[in-house]
This record gives C-alpha cells, structure tokens and sequence, in this order.
C-alpha cells in the first residue's frame, strides 16, 4: 500500500473518530436541553394559572415572558444540534435502482400544501424518459425537501418553483428554478459553507449537508442565483448504463410537457426568471 494510501486513511479514520466524538457531545448537550425545555413549559404553566387579580401580576407577566424567550432559545439550539448531527453523521448510503421521477413527484405531492399556504405555485416537468439512477431513498429525498423549502421561503409573498428533470450525458439533472429575489455574487459564493446563513433562525447547515447527501450518491450540486430574477439549483446524478431507461412505477407518474415547451413569460414586457441551461424559461407570473 502506498503512502498516500496510508495517509488517506488515517484522514478517514481520525474523521470518523471525529465525527464520533462531535456527536456524542451534541446528544450530551441535547438532554439537559429537553430537560431545560421542559422546565420552562411547566413553569410557565404555573404563571398562566395564577391569579390575574394578584397584587404581583405584573412581576408575572414579566417572568412568563423571560420563559417564553428561554422557550425559544431551547428550541433554537435543538434544532441546531438536529441541523448539526445530520450534517456530521457518516451514513453508508445504500444505493438501489430507483426512479427520480417518482421520488420527486411523491415528493411535491407530499409538500405541496404547504407550498400552496405560501402562495407559491409548483409546475413540474418530469421527462418520462428520464434514466434510472442508483438512490438511497430517504437521504436523497431528505435533501431535495431542504432545498424545496429553502425555495418557497425565499419567495416570500408567493412566486413559481419550476421542478424539472431531464437526461445528461451519463447521467440525469434535477433542476428547482424559483422565482424569488435572487442571490448577490458574495452571498452565493458562502452558501454552502457551514453555519452560513441568511435566514433567521436559520442554522447554516441544510446546503452544505444537501451537498454531503450529493455527493455521496456520486453526483453534484450547483447553484445559479442572479438578484431579482431568481435562483435554479441543479443536481446532477450518474446513471449506469445498465440500469433500465424506463421503471415501470412510472406508469404511476403523469407524462410532463418536455422542457421544451416551457412557455414564455405571460406578462407583456415582463424580463422573466433566470433561464435554464437549454432553454428552461421560468414564468415570472406565477400566481
């Protein structure tokens, strides 16, 4: 064995210990947590259960909104900790043959109520030739819902989110194209680092572990963000050259319009949405 080889894996095995130690620590953290948590919830039901006629009513009111904010502190950091041990637990990835289509269409029909509470429409264009791909269902899915919801957070006060697949040279692309504000050059350039984010609340760790869940399913993650027009994330996935063209649980999923025959922009003069790489035209007009 080579030197490099050697040293590749000491890399790999310190990580591993690493990662280990990091999350033993984070469930170390987690239980006092809850337990912080559920202190604040029983006391906070004490103070809501005296009398408003008290002479110390106003001290109360004082006191019950500190355990609300300590209420909301505890449920920040359980959800970092949540956020943080997605992104550093080392899964082995079990990889089947499967259908994206039929992943993704499960999974906008799972999501879309909530897409809808947002004002933001779902248009779907799944090529019905599209290649099967070795997945893990779970992980993948996980991912994509993160970035879904990244999408419709980011159109806020409604817009369009444009889902489409279609083949790509040894493999398949899962593209998500929304019509939200868009990214500034230095904000792209951060947003797959960890602990980065914009959002409040937000803990900074969805993008770099989507990309984590990517990677390990031999794919890519690329994202195109120009400001006012929109953001389109694009996955790339291998497709093995035995695998089928067809699965026959497509049968379940609706033949989509093909990406070319996205329509133009409805809005006469309107500019539109960030284009996709051939074509892929985003309706700047969605209700």
């Amino acid at each position: 064995m080579s030197s490099a080889d050697d040293t590749s894996r000491s890399r790999a095995e310190t990580y591993a210990e690493f990662v280990t130690l990091v999350g033993a620590l984070a469930h170390e953290i987690r239980n006092p947590l809850s337990t912080i948590r559920l202190n604040m919830e029983l006391l906070a039901e004490d103070f809501e259960q005296s009398d408003p006629e008290s002479p110390t009513k106003q001290r109360d009111r004082r006191a019950k909104a500190k355990i609300d904010l300590v209420r909301q502190e505890c449920d920040r950091l359980q959800k970092l900790l949540g956020d943080f041990l997605d992104f550093a637990r080392q899964e082995k990835l079990v990889l089947e043959p499967g259908s994206l289509n039929f992943e993704i269409d499960q999974l906008l029909d799972f999501y879309a109520p909530q897409a809808r509470d947002a004002q933001v429409e779902i248009v779907r264009y799944l090529d019905p030739e599209l290649p099967m791909v070795r997945l893990d269902r779970e992980t993948l899915r996980s991912a994509v819902l993160n970035l879904l919801i990244n999408a419709v957070q980011a159109m806020d006060g409604g817009g369009q989110l444009v889902v489409r697949t279609r083949p790509a040279g040894l493999g398949v692309l899962l593209e998500l194209i929304d019509t939200g504000p868009g990214m500034e050059a230095e904000t792209l350039a951060k947003v797959f680092r960890a602990f980065y984010t914009t959002k409040q609340g937000g803990s900074g760790l969805g993008l770099p572990t989507a990309r984590k869940i990517v990677e390990a399913h031999g794919g890519s993650i690329d994202i195109e963000s120009t400001p006012g027009r929109g953001t389109k994330v694009t996955i790339w996935l291998p497709a093995p050259p035995r695998l089928p063209t067809v699965d026959a649980r497509l049968a379940r999923v609706p033949v989509r319009t093909p990406s070319s025959c996205i329509p133009p922009a409805r809005s006469p003069g309107d500019s539109g949405q960030l284009d996709g790489p051939k074509g892929g035209f985003v309706p700047s007009n969605a209700s």
